[in-house]
């Protein structure tokens, strides 16, 4: 199983400014910072059977266990890489936790 560090950034209120500073700032930050990752995976929402979504992104960040992601976090890299992501988020605050991803596979 893996341990992720899942962010749900809000809709922003410019989406294409988010985007610009999301991939060329927070994207490059947290490939350089985040030490102990194995993979991230980053999401765009593109739409909703229920009307807007309220979620615009979501970045999932592997690590190989729960202690490599909380080293990571409590990593100056990791401090400036997470208070990156919570600045950049301007249509609210990002909905931020800690899961087990279990995977189940289907042929």
């Amino acid at each position: 199983m893996a341990v992720k560090l899942v962010v749900m950034y809000p809709r922003p209120k410019d989406i294409d400014v988010f985007e610009y500073v999301y991939k060329n700032e927070h994207v490059p930050m947290a490939l350089e910072n985040l030490s102990g990752k194995t993979k991230i995976v980053a999401t765009e929402v593109l739409s909703s059977p229920f009307g807007t979504p309220a979620f615009h992104r979501v970045a999932e960040v592997y690590f190989s266990s729960r202690k490599a992601l909380e080293e990571c976090a409590a990593s100056e890299g990791g401090k400036l890489t997470i208070a990156h992501a919570l600045s950049i988020s301007s249509g609210g605050t990002p909905t931020v936790f800690v899961a087990e991803e279990e995977t189940f596979v289907f042929e």
